[in-house]
């Protein structure tokens, strides 16, 4: 059993007229070792077991607090694994994450009512959100204050060799752990360190964390709980009575303390709304709330914060890629490696987020350590890169930065390499240009060096990613999104009507790959022309020419370049111009594939080139993700929208005829006659050839095509299909009609393939007619000859 499985969860409270939707503040309250959850007490209550009433009843903290929302974290306090003072302080991780899964993007104040040693798990969920790099430090910001019930900060007032036993027996009785109580031993002077450590955070100035410490006054029969009733009463009424937790035990130094008219057992236990004891808990709580304010106000300007410089606001519409945005926490920030200024790459097919998970990375890195200085700058051409040099060099007052013959460049790299510079994020997006970073122009010879730095790059390029930051163990591969992100994604602009056909959703995300830029694109163009996403799918499916124009229609998004085109047909054929640039047969190869099916496409229909040449144009291809490869297969898979995109670019520029005939030539040549003895080969050769005829428009090369209708006829006989091959070989005959004439030995061949088909299919007579043809017009060409 993990400490998650022993973990009951994180459980929200509803009071009887709801939790409000317009809360301002989560009171969380963790239970201690050995109390019985708040479900156990309902049933209690339920068959008239007692009147004990939880601070997270109804009528009690949701009553007195309408505005806030309420949640327990329930844990199993029995169960301890092999190391119970490391298990049950690793609850807190389990604690944190499930308050972060259960706010998600929520930013109230946290105000935490922990009992005995919640407590102590507590104070170690705060340690470790306030650790450099956490992911979690947004819910320690967000905490504004925390009651503690009883919380056994230093044990017991035992002799030394028994102060956690007393407790432990004291609060469990006969379920006591004497695993527990020997580790707790062993590690006392560990848990003094931490409650210190704890205590540390609590009166950082950049925290400010108030607390409030109450404390049991009345004794708990002791023995009773470990004893039969018998030995018991044997024994003197002070010998079976002491206070648990003593009050020095109980607070912290420096922090306001309370005593309870309680046992250990009821300090979070209270008769009702009315009850002494839960009213001083409860304006103790109150008190917090209405500080709350204050608290984060203080928290805020505390906090020496750095230099910002990003040019797009938050994205609200952001949704997922949780993983990939802890991992680049984890890696980005300069505190990660202090030896090094580490680089970072986060790459993909264009339109695929990568821009957005480096924004919302930006902002996350702001929230969880304000203190470290953000710059934004895209590698889109020279002149944006130096203009926000210069902006960063204007803000850090560096000097000779408005001189007229300034080097910006340099000026910015020498002040960030400096180590009183403090913290910095520098993040290069767009760097897909190599001959902008390693040309003539080398922006890399400009990026600064420091150990309390560190670089993050966006790149379509995998091998210009791996270049800037010379390791694979450094760069995040983004690929498209999961189903249920993409659905949230496009339900951001669009009406609960627009989407009511989930059918019709689902298929449309399907079509559209789980990309978040035509996602994006799709749900803007249904916002706009107020349609549904089956109207929107069918226009998608009417015709490669509607499919095109959809994906080529710009939409604003605040969050992309102003001077870049947002569709996604636009945004790839900047990748389509550099692939181009960079490496012609990479480029020819994208041509001729954009003609075959988009899946397990065998190596061997390319183009023949060089070795050297066709591994390192293929290696372009995946380095832009429009191709992917299995394990080391011999086949590829393209990208649909990709080859869509390519065939539109091909229009465009007036070379899709031409490609046509190159396409469809190579796959006569490379195509075999259909036979038994070669069925592995052309079965994986035919759907290719099936999808480049369907593409064809008009081209010059009739003969190649006619070639391939009747190989694709016969493979289509050979496998049963007796109508698609029919389909297949009367298309040949026409065609080898009306370019080689009907008395040609090709045509005459193409009439017995039909003839021999429509045998197959019992069509005997139409089937001896043709034949008849045939004979008779081979027999007048021997004539003739």
């Amino acid at each position: 059993m993990t400490t998650r499985e022993a973990c009951r969860g994180l459980r929200r409270i509803v009071p009887v007229d709801d939790a409000p939707d317009d809360a301002t503040i989560d009171i969380i309250a963790i239970h201690g070792l050995g109390t019985e959850s708040p479900r156990t007490w309902e049933f209690k209550k339920r068959n008239g077991d007692g009147v004990v009433n939880w601070l997270s009843d109804a009528d009690m903290l949701p009553a007195a607090l309408p505005k806030a929302r309420i949640y327990t974290y329930d844990w199993n306090a029995n169960y301890f694994a092999n190391a119970p003072v490391q298990t049950l302080l690793g609850h807190a991780d389990t604690l944190l994450g499930l308050i972060a899964e259960g706010r998600g993007s929520q930013t109230r104040p946290i105000i935490f009512v922990a009992s005995c040693f919640g407590g102590l798990i507590l104070a170690e969920a705060i340690i470790r959100a306030a650790q450099e790099g956490s992911a979690y430090k947004h819910i320690l910001l967000s905490t504004v204050g925390i009651v503690f019930l009883a919380t056994p900060f230093q044990g017991s007032d035992a002799a030394k060799q028994a102060r956690w036993q007393v407790l432990v027996k004291g609060i469990m009785g006969e379920q006591a752990s004497d695993q527990l109580i020997k580790d707790l031993e062993q590690s006392h002077d560990f848990v003094h360190q931490r409650v210190q450590k704890f205590a540390e955070i609590a009166n950082a100035k950049a925290v400010q964390l108030p607390l409030s410490c109450f404390f049991e006054t009345r004794k708990t029969e002791m023995l009773r709980r470990i004893l039969s009733p018998g030995w018991a009463k044997r024994l003197s009424r002070s010998v079976t009575r002491k206070i648990l937790v003593t009050e020095s035990s109980a607070c912290l130094h420096g922090f306001p303390r309370q005593g309870l008219d309680a046992t250990h057992s009821g300090m979070n236990k209270f008769q009702g709304p009315e009850c002494p004891n839960f009213k001083l808990v409860k304006d103790a709580v109150r008190k917090l709330a209405g500080d709350a304010s204050v608290v984060l106000k203080l928290r805020k300007n505390s906090t020496e914060k750095g230099h910002w410089i990003v040019r797009f606001g938050r994205n609200k519409e952001f949704v997922g890629r949780e993983l990939i945005l802890e991992d680049l926490l984890k890696r980005v920030l300069p505190s990660g490696d202090e030896d090094d200024c580490q680089r970072t790459a986060i790459e993909g097919l264009g339109g695929v987020g990568k821009t957005q998970i480096a924004l919302e990375t930006a902002y996350r890195i702001r929230d969880v350590q304000p203190e470290c200085s953000v710059f934004w700058v895209p590698a889109i051409n020279t002149t944006a890169f130096e203009n926000v040099y210069r902006a960063i060099g204007q803000q850090l007052k560096v000097p000779g930065i408005d001189e007229e013959k300034a080097d910006v460049k340099a000026l910015i790299k020498s002040a960030l390499g400096r180590e009183s510079m403090g913290n910095w994020l520098l993040i290069i997006d767009n760097a897909d240009d190599e001959k902008l970073l390693f040309g003539d122009t080398a922006l890399t010879d400009y990026l600064p060096f420091s150990r309390k730095g560190s670089i993050l790059f966006t790149t379509r390029n995998h091998k210009l990613g791996l270049r800037l930051v010379e390791s694979e163990n450094h760069i995040i591969a983004v690929e498209e999104m999961s189903r249920d992100e993409a659905l949230k994604l496009l339900g951001k602009n669009l009406k609960s009507s627009q989407m009511s056909d989930t059918g019709s959703n689902n298929a449309l995300l399907e079509f559209l790959t789980n990309l978040p830029l035509a996602i994006r694109q799709a749900s803007a163009y249904m916002a706009k022309e107020q349609i549904s996403t089956a109207r929107y799918l069918k226009l998608c499916k009417s015709s490669n020419e509607d499919m095109v124009k959809l994906l080529s229609s710009h939409f604003d998004d605040r969050h992309r370049y102003k001077n870049i085109q947002n569709a996604v047909a636009t945004t790839w054929l900047i990748s389509f111009q550099q692939i181009s640039d960079h490496d012609a047969l990479a480029a020819n190869y994208l041509r001729f594939l954009c003609f075959l099916a988009g899946k397990d496409i065998p190596h061997s229909l390319l183009p023949p080139a060089g070795t050297l040449e066709t591994v390192e144009a293929i290696g372009t291809l995946k380095a832009y993700a429009f191709i992917s490869q299995q394990n080391e297969s011999d086949s590829y898979d393209i990208h649909r929208l990709v080859q869509i995109s390519m065939l539109s670019w091909l229009d465009g520029t007036g070379e899709r005829q031409e490609w046509t005939a190159k396409v469809l030539e190579r796959l006569n040549n490379i195509f075999p006659w259909p036979k038994h003895e070669n069925r592995e080969e052309w079965i994986r050769y035919l759907p290719h050839t099936q999808h480049a005829l369907q593409l064809r428009k008009r081209t010059d090369n009739e003969e190649a095509i006619t070639g391939l209708l009747s190989k694709v006829g016969k493979s289509f006989h050979n496998l049963g299909k007796y109508k698609e091959a029919e389909q297949m070989q009367r298309q040949a005959l026409q065609l080898s009609e009306k370019v080689l004439g009907k008395e040609h030995p090709d045509t005459l061949t193409s009439m017995n393939n039909l003839a021999v088909v429509l045998d197959s299919q019992g069509k005997y007579e139409e089937a001896e007619q043709i034949h008849r043809q045939a004979l008779q017009l081979s027999q007048k060409v021997s004539e003739i000859r």
